[in-house]
């Protein structure tokens, strides 16, 4: 690997660090949302939070995997799918349908707003998706 994909590799690793521990920062204060109680705008800052550090630390990974893909393979798949197979195969992600679930997630988040809608988006997040992203961080080769 060259020092200058070695250094791209660091920086991709950095910020899909960064923006993983704010996700857990979310975890660690989240509640469950009650879809049938009126939030207050800033009752409701907590789940924002959590949505947007959720895809942020989505995007910041796909980034981290594409440079790690380079790195081992010295291009770039030519889809998603290729570059979550490439992913599955090296351990870095547990299963390829999960990461095509969770940036369907963040599509769908900035488009429902309807409460029960919502209590489904952040228990998604909770309970399967944060965790995966947490665990690629920890699967990510150090440096």
């Amino acid at each position: 690997m060259s020092s200058e994909t070695a250094l791209l590799l660091e920086a991709a690793r950095r910020r899909f660090d960064a923006a993983a521990r704010l996700v857990a920062a979310s975890l660690a204060r989240h509640r469950p949302f009650d879809p049938s109680r009126a939030y207050t705008p800033e009752e409701l800052e907590p789940y924002d939070a959590l949505c947007d550090r959720y895809m942020r630390a989505v995007e910041m990974a796909i980034r981290c995997l594409r440079t790690f893909e380079r790195s081992r393979l010295a291009v770039n798949s030519e889809s998603y799918r290729d570059l979550l197979g490439n992913a599955a195969k090296w351990g870095l992600i547990g299963d390829v349908e999960l990461w095509f679930r969770m940036r369907d997630l963040r599509n769908r988040i900035v488009h429902d707003y309807l409460p029960e809608k919502l209590a489904e988006i952040y228990a998604l997040i909770v309970r399967d998706y944060a965790p995966e992203l947490l665990r690629l961080r920890d699967r990510l080769p150090a440096p």
